[in-house]
């Protein structure tokens, strides 16, 4: 009688959960966390099925938790689980840029993953199971590569000089009949002359229209209107929410020819945004522009959902919402709201300065940049020569940081290696650029630049923009929402990171990360 028994309570013990047969990673670059709350009664797409925590793990403190906060090493570590220090990717200059790899069709510049460190979460995906597939796309070369790591997957993005979606000679010799099935419909050319109005009545907009320092002082009131001549049109179209939609209406082509999430393998689609880092460049994170971006993107995420579930199921997706960065206010805005020191802080004088001393000390009449700056990371690109003529190149990093620190608007200049002795807890400052740089000789970074609160970087001949990049809150706070299978919903106040997004989904998949992970599996969201 007790084996009878036994095996029917061993049938009884429930075995795990099935896998989702489609993630589905949504960033949105430059989306604040605040524009989620802020509008959330013009938010009923999108946006309203994730932030529903009745359906939705919301992560209220959620960071990009580095110096750096660009493009380049925030796509790098949502789906890596590692900092920019581990990934190889904390700048973008130094993200993909690859002129051995150009564009398969259309002009722009090559690019590739040739930096990247490492594995990522397709990467385990792929270990686990080699019928699991993967599509990454964006606006940007960045935001569609760095989330797939080095994997050779289907990787695109929009080559704005000749209005096209392609890829480069890293990952193919020639576009899919798919990639030139979409191209030939011409989308961004058919918007030539389209209007850019308002999505809501004028009244549901607190936010003034006209702001002169918006958009370089020029064209900053509704309505804005896409040129007539079709190249043209295509060509602006990333300032404008309708290059969200065709991004997206892209990645559906794409998903339906791979057939992604419609065998036993489970399938990633990774979808960047870039639109909203666009606008809010252009109009800052307290615009009419901004709002209105944000509430016509909620309507093109709700298209892309249904579209998703009808082909996939709605029970087998599980969809991640997530940033790369955040945004600093303009300096007049700030000013205005009651910051009086918020400035734009310029050191191309300084360092034009500093270059031409070093010239003379060292009677070198190549008249060579010494120092260069990007825009929070000083590298010294001397390939030993200071060295080799005798020059004490610590006491000239350190000379360079008393002088930079004495600019007004800038908080500190640490060398790296001072760092590692630093608190990080206490220290916040300290840690988030630990997670970014190596010292030397490890790394050519022999400074790393924080600015004073309110402050952002400016450059002579550039107009100014409502700028990120610097380790303060503003620039490194993110949305991060998990929903569909294997979420336990809810609304999670703990700080997390950027990097506990990867072996979060690892756990949800049942697979193996096959790096050191920087980040942990955020158990408290997840189903038991």
């Amino acid at each position: 009688m007790l084996l009878p028994l036994f095996l029917a309570a061993a049938a009884r013990v429930p075995g795990p959960p099935p896998k989702p047969k489609l993630v589905v990673v949504i960033t949105v670059d430059q989306l604040r966390p605040d524009y989620l709350s802020r509008w959330k009664s013009h938010l009923t797409g999108g946006f309203a099925l994730l932030t529903d925590v009745a359906g939705a793990a919301v992560f209220t403190a959620a960071y990009q938790d580095d110096g750096m906060t660009e493009t380049a090493p925030g796509h790098a570590t949502i789906l890596s689980g590692r900092w920019p220090v581990h990934t190889g990717i904390n700048s973008n200059p130094l993200g993909v840029p690859d002129s051995a790899m150009p564009l398969v069709e259309g002009v722009g510049p090559g690019a590739s993953p040739r930096r990247f460190h490492g594995t990522s979460f397709f990467d385990w995906l792929h270990a686990a199971d080699s019928g699991s597939r993967a599509l990454s796309v964006s606006r940007k070369d960045r935001g569609a590569i760095l989330p797939l790591g080095t994997a050779h997957q289907a990787v695109f993005w929009y080559a704005t000089a000749s209005g096209i979606f392609t890829t480069s000679r890293y990952y193919a010799d020639s576009l899919p009949a798919w990639v030139r099935a979409f191209n030939a419909q011409r989308l961004p050319f058919r918007m030539a002359g389209h209007r850019w109005t308002l999505a809501l009545p004028d009244s549901a907009y607190r936010e003034p229209d006209s702001v002169p320092w918006e958009n370089g002082g020029h064209g900053f009131t509704f309505p804005y209107t896409l040129s007539a001549d079709s190249l043209k049109a295509a060509q602006q179209l990333p300032g404008y929410p309708q290059m969200d939609s065709v991004t997206l209406a892209f990645a559906l082509s794409g998903l339906e020819a791979l057939k992604l999430g419609k065998r036993n393998s489970t399938d990633l689609l990774a979808v960047s945004l870039s639109t909203t880092d666009a606008i809010g460049h252009a109009f800052g994170p307290d615009s009419r522009e901004i709002h209105d971006q944000v509430v016509r993107l909620d309507r093109y995420l709700a298209w892309f959902f249904e579209r998703v579930f009808d082909r996939v199921g709605k029970g087998n997706v599980l969809i991640v919402l997530t940033a790369d960065h955040g945004v600093t206010p303009f300096v007049e805005s700030l000013q205005k709201a009651g910051h009086p020191d918020a400035r734009v802080v310029n050191l191309d004088t300084l360092f034009s300065a500093v270059n031409r001393q070093l010239d003379t000390l060292t009677r070198d009449t190549t008249h060579r940049r010494w120092f260069e700056i990007d825009p929070g990371l000083i590298y010294l690109q001397d390939n030993g020569r200071l060295a080799a003529l005798g020059v004490n190149v610590d006491s000239v990093v350190r000379a360079l940081g008393a002088r930079i620190r004495a600019v007004r608007g800038v908080a500190r200049a640490d060398l790296p290696g001072d760092l590692t002795h630093a608190d990080t807890v206490a220290d916040p400052i300290a840690r988030r650029w630990l997670h970014t740089v190596l010292p030397p000789p490890a790394s050519p970074v022999v400074l790393v630049v924080t600015l004073a609160d309110w402050c952002v970087w400016g450059w002579t001949g550039q107009p100014e923009i409502a700028e990120h990049g610097q380790p303060t809150d503003l620039d490194a706070h993110i949305p991060l929402i998990l929903w569909g299978k294997g979420v336990k919903p809810g609304r999670y106040m703990d700080r997390v990171a950027a990097v506990d997004l990867a072996p979060t989904l690892a756990r949800i998949v049942g697979v193996t990360p096959l790096s050191l992970l920087d980040g942990r599996v955020l158990a408290e969201a997840l189903e038991p």
